[in-house]
């Protein structure tokens, strides 16, 4: 098992500093993605690899999206020799301090994908919780499982070299449905999945891009595309269901 970190990023120049500095006890290399920040940002970026040299930018040419700088990090850290990504977001929601617990259970199960079981506190807004309850009905339908906690959460563990072999051969979306659809379509691939509880914040003038209508829009259309997949795979997961038991 040879991990790095990922850190995809939009715009967050007022938090990125500080969440290298609270990973950078860990000594993993980490490849920050930026997709096609303003000049600002960047500027941050520059100074923070030449600070920390294991941060490593990578940078796509204009926004695309969180799903196309994933699949940019992804790739690019498979092909620096890294077997597993922990990724997690650049705006400071995700306590680095959670890590250890990350590449402690891929460690243990290395081809699972390990993923985030968010514990909020009284600064997660209602639609995000409600949201993520949503998503979890659908994804349970989708795999004929119950073993995904939250499949939006954004700190999670990747086995690399399944993840860039689906991309190889699937089209996924590029923006927040990605988080969802990647996890589904791994589970679809044979890919054990596994949690770790970890605490999710909000900060009062947190940056998101999440936008409330058009993202939830993504993420169905997403989810109508994975229950019309998962029809055409019933006969193979509800084998492999039985197989388990």
């Amino acid at each position: 098992m040879n991990p790095c970190l990922l850190i995809p990023i939009y715009n967050h120049r007022d938090t990125i500093r500080e969440v290298v500095v609270q990973l950078a006890p860990l000594a993993l290399p980490c490849f920050v993605v930026d997709d096609g920040s303003d000049t600002e940002t960047r500027e941050v970026l520059e100074r923070i690899a030449g600070e920390f040299p294991w941060v490593r930018i990578g940078r796509l040419p204009s926004n695309r999206g969180r799903g196309a700088a994933l699949r940019h990090g992804y790739r690019l850290a498979a092909q620096h020799g890294f077997t597993h990504a922990v990724q997690l977001d650049a705006d400071g929601q995700h306590d680095p301090g959670d890590v250890p617990a990350f590449l402690a259970a891929a460690r243990r199960r290395p081809g699972a994908l390990i993923l985030g079981a968010p514990r909020f506190d009284r600064t997660a807004p209602p639609s995000r919780r409600y949201g993520r309850l949503l998503s979890c009905f659908w994804v349970w339908v989708e795999t004929l499982s119950f073993d995904v906690a939250d499949p939006l959460c954004g700190f999670r563990c990747i086995p690399l070299e399944p993840a860039v072999r689906l991309l190889a051969r699937t089209p996924l979306g590029e923006h927040m449905d990605f988080d969802p659809e990647i996890v589904v379509r791994l589970m679809w691939a044979g890919v054990p999945v596994a949690t770790v509880p970890t605490r999710v914040r909000y900060f009062p003038n947190g940056l998101s891009h999440f936008h409330l209508l058009r993202d939830n829009a993504r993420i169905s259309w997403a989810h109508t595309r994975l229950v019309c997949g998962m029809l055409a795979r019933l006969p193979v997961l509800l084998w492999r269901r039985r197989c388990a038991r």
